[in-house]
C-alpha cells in the first residue's frame, strides 16, 4: 500500500470500520460470552475489491461503539474457499461452540459452495482461532443453479422437530430464490424438497433475479420492543423476511413462517413476489444488512454496509463504514419495523446544546445551532406546523418516486409548507452543505409528507462524487398531529436519519471538501411559505470512539 496514503483522510468519528482497506458486507455478528462479535467482508490487501479472494475480518467489542481488531477469522486458503471468503453467518451451538456458515469461491470453477467453520477454543472470549472441517463444502453447488449465483447463507435456525435449517440464496432457473436446507449435526445438510421458501423473478422481468445476503427473524409482538432469538418458538410469531438485490437497495416483508413445511406467508401479499416492491429497511445509501440477537439486552440489532459514492477509497487507503448499529423491533401496526441507533451512543455525548432562539423559523429562514463540533453529532428535532394551508398539490406521477420528487424539488426550491428541516456538514458561507428536510403535500382530501435527504450541495469537488437526492413519503397524519419529529447522526461523512421515531430511515454518505481545512456548521431551515416552530431541538456533540485503532480527521 502507498505509504503517502492519508488514512484519516475522511475517516468516521464513531462507525465501524477498519484501519485500513476494504470492508463490505457486515457478516455473522453475534453476542456471546459477554462480548460483542463483528465480522465483515475485508479485503487486507488493498482499498478495493480486488480480484474478490476476500476474507473474514473480525473486531471485538464489550459495548457496540469502542472496537478491537482481533485479526481475521477466515482467510481464503482451503480449495473449497481459495478464491474467496465470502457472505455469511454465525450460531451458537448448544454447548456454546460458535460456528459460521460462509460461501467459498471454490478453487475448480469459482463455484459458490456453501462451508462451515467452528471456534477452534469457544472459551477464549476473543475467538480468535476457528478452524475449518475437511467435510466442506457441506453445502455444494446445486445442478438446478444458473449464473452461479448461490451465497450468502443465513444465520441457521432450529425447528420444532430438533433440525438446524439454513436459507441460502440462489437462482433456480433463471429466478431468485432462497432455498432451504437442513440438518442434524450442522455438518450433513439436505435440500428442502418443497418449494423455495421466496421466488420471484427480477423487477423488469427481461432477466434473471439475483437476491443476496437474506435474513430470516422473528419478532416480538406488534409494538413490544424486546426482540427474540432466530430459534423461538415458532407459535403465532411473526417473522421478517429482508433481501437485498443488485438495485443496492435492501427490503422486507412482515409474515409468518411455517417451520413444518419451510414457507413463509406475506402479511402484504398485495406487494406481490417482487422483493423490489416491498417496504424499504432505508431510502437511503444502505445495503446487505444483518441483524442478530442480543441475549444481554434481549433486544434484534441491525448491522448495514454503507460504502463511498466518491469513487472509492485509493487516495485513502480505506473503503466502506457500517450504519451504527440500530436496535429493531415491529411498529403496532405489525407490517412496518422501527429502527433506531443503540442506546449506548449515549456514552459518547459529550457537550448539548437545546435551543438557543425564539422557536419559530420564519418563512425563508435559518437558525445556526451553535456551541458543539457539528461534524460528529446527534441532533434530535421536533417541527411544529401552525397551519396546512400553504401545501402544495401533489402531482399523483411521483406517489411511486418520492426519491424523483426530491430531486424535482430540493431544498433550495421554496414550497408552501417545507421545505422545513436541518442543514448539516454546512461550509461557512453555505457553498457546501447537506439538507434533510420535509415537504407536506395536498393529495385528494387529505395531506403527504415527503422526506429528503438533498446532496445536490454537499460538495463543490468537480468530479467523482455522487451527489443525488434520496425520498420517502411518512406514514403519518400530519393534519391530526401537527408535528414531525427528526434525529441525525452526523459523522464526517456520513448522515443517518430517522423521522417519525424511526418509521422512516435515510443514510446518505457525503464529502465535503471545506472539513479538510476549516469546521462545519449545523443549521435549522424553512424555506416554506409560512413559519415552522421547533417545539424542540437537543444536539449533542460526540465522542471519538475507539474503533481499530484508526483515526479521523
Amino acid at each position: 500500500m502507498n505509504g503517502a496514503q492519508n488514512l484519516n483522510h475522511g475517516r468516521t468519528a464513531y462507525h465501524f470500520q477498519p484501519a485500513k482497506c476494504w470492508q463490505n458486507d457486515p457478516n455473522g455478528p453475534m453476542y456471546h460470552n459477554g462480548m460483542y462479535h463483528f465480522f465483515y467482508q475485508y479485503n487486507p490487501r488493498g482499498p478495493t475489491w480486488g480480484d474478490g479472494k476476500l476474507s473474514w475480518g473480525h473486531s471485538v467489542s464489550g459495548d457496540l461503539v469502542n472496537w478491537a481488531d482481533v485479526g481475521n477469522a477466515l482467510d481464503p486458503t482451503s480449495p473449497f474457499d481459495v478464491n474467496g471468503c465470502w457472505s455469511g453467518s454465525a450460531t451458537v451451538l448448544p454447548g456454546g461452540r460458535p460456528a459460521i456458515l460462509y460461501t467459498g469461491m471454490d478453487d475448480a470453477n469459482k463455484a459458490q459452495v456453501q462451508n462451515v467453520a467452528f471456534a477452534k477454543n469457544p472459551s477464549d472470549p476473543l475467538l480468535r482461532e476457528w478452524e475449518k472441517p475437511s467435510c466442506n463444502p457441506v453445502i455444494p453447488m446445486p445442478e438446478d443453479v444458473t449464473g452461479n449465483n448461490f451465497r450468502d447463507p443465513t444465520e441457521a435456525w432450529r425447528g420444532r422437530d430438533g433440525l438446524w435449517r439454513v436459507a441460502v440464496a440462489a437462482e433456480v432457473a433463471g429466478v431468485g430464490s432462497l432455498l432451504v436446507y437442513r440438518s442434524a449435526d450442522f455438518l450433513h445438510w439436505e435440500r428442502n424438497a418443497g418449494a423455495p421458501l421466496h421466488a420471484a423473478s427480477s423487477r423488469d422481468g427481461d432477466g434473471p433475479a439475483v437476491l443476496e445476503c437474506p435474513d430470516l427473524f422473528p419478532m416480538a409482538a406488534p409494538g413490544a420492543m424486546e426482540g427474540l432469538d432466530v430459534s423461538a418458538s415458532r407459535a403465532g410469531v411473526l417473522h421478517v423476511l429482508k433481501l437485498s438485490d443488485f438495485a443496492k437497495e435492501d427490503h422486507y416483508m412482515v409474515g409468518r413462517y411455517d417451520d413444518e413445511k419451510d414457507t413463509f406467508t406475506p402479511a402484504e401479499p398485495e406487494r406481490g413476489g417482487d422483493c423490489a416492491n416491498w417496504r424499504r429497511l432505508d431510502h437511503g445509501h444502505l445495503y446487505a444488512s444483518k441483524s442478530f440477537y442480543d441475549a444481554r439486552k434481549k433486544r434484534r440489532v441491525l448491522w448495514a454496509w454503507v460504502d463511498e459514492t466518491d469513487g472509492g477509497g485509493e487516495g485513502r487507503g480505506w473503503a466502506g463504514i457500517q450504519a451504527f448499529p440500530r436496535a429493531m423491533w415491529l411498529d403496532t401496526d405489525g407490517k412496518r419495523l422501527v429502527q433506531w441507533p443503540v442506546e449506548e451512543i449515549e456514552t459518547l455525548r459529550r457537550k448539548r446544546v437545546g435551543l438557543q432562539w425564539a422557536t419559530e423559523v420564519e418563512a425563508g429562514g435559518r437558525k445556526e445551532i451553535a456551541g458543539i463540533v457539528s461534524s460528529r453529532a446527534d441532533v434530535q428535532a421536533v417541527f411544529e406546523i401552525p397551519n396546512l394551508e400553504e401545501a402544495e398539490t401533489l402531482d399523483p406521477k411521483w406517489l411511486q418516486d418520492p426519491k424523483g420528487l426530491c430531486a424535482e424539488k430540493g431544498a433550495s426550491v421554496p414550497g408552501g409548507v417545507g421545505p422545513f428541516g436541518l442543514l448539516v456538514m454546512a461550509s461557512g458561507d453555505l457553498k457546501e452543505h447537506t439538507a434533510i428536510f420535509f415537504r407536506v403535500f395536498k393529495h385528494l382530501d387529505t395531506y403527504k409528507v415527503l422526506m429528503c435527504t438533498d446532496l445536490t450541495k454537499s460538495s463543490t469537488r468537480a468530479e467523482g462524487v455522487k451527489i443525488p437526492s434520496y425520498g420517502a413519503f411518512l406514514d403519518v397524519d400530519v393534519e391530526k398531529d401537527k408535528s414531525l419529529s427528526l434525529r441525525t447522526l452526523i459523522d464526517h461523512t456520513v448522515v443517518e436519519s430517522f423521522a417519525d421515531g424511526g418509521r422512516t430511515c435515510m443514510t446518505a454518505r457525503m464529502y465535503p471538501e471545506h472539513a479538510a481545512t476549516s469546521s462545519s456548521r449545523l443549521y435549522a431551515f424553512n424555506y416554506g411559505a409560512g413559519a415552522v416552530k421547533v417545539s424542540k431541538l437537543e444536539a449533542w456533540e460526540l465522542a471519538t470512539a475507539a474503533v481499530n485503532g484508526g483515526g479521523h480527521f
